[in-house]
């Protein structure tokens, strides 16, 4: 089963899409087997951290400003080249096992979308096999 999702985004930000997919998987009906999430752009990503403290999303921005700031040297036209690094350092996807219906994540983790370079509309797909 494939899904695909439009999500909103502002300039920046950390998106928790977790329940959009535990929906998929439970409309999959599959009770053992793999979820992917797949972001198909090139300055936004999908990654699994922390969602217990609102602090965790503020300080990963942070540390990627800091870690990939703008640089006047960067040649690409668009003016975006640290959105298109933070993305390469978070990746396009996160892949996760089902077990018994349901993924399997740590007590404290969430699936995240992650935005570098909004406001956009952005899409994002999740695939059950």
């Amino acid at each position: 089963m494939l899904k695909e999702f439009t999500i909103k985004t502002d300039k920046e930000g950390i998106y928790d899409i977790t329940s959009e997919v535990a929906g998929v998987i439970n409309e999959s009906k599959v009770k053992e087997g793999i979820v992917m999430v797949y972001c198909p752009h090139t300055t936004a990503s999908i990654t699994i951290n922390e969602n217990a403290d609102a602090d965790v999303k503020h300080d990963l921005l942070l540390g990627l400003r800091c870690s990939y700031p703008d640089n006047k040297e960067f040649r690409h036209n668009e003016g975006n080249s640290a959105c298109h690094l933070k993305s390469s350092a978070f990746g396009a996807s996160e892949t996760l096992i089902v077990k018994d219906g349901e993924m399997i994540l740590g007590r404290w983790q969430s699936i995240f979308f992650c935005e570098f370079d909004g406001p956009r509309e952005r899409k994002y797909y999740v695939k059950v096999v």
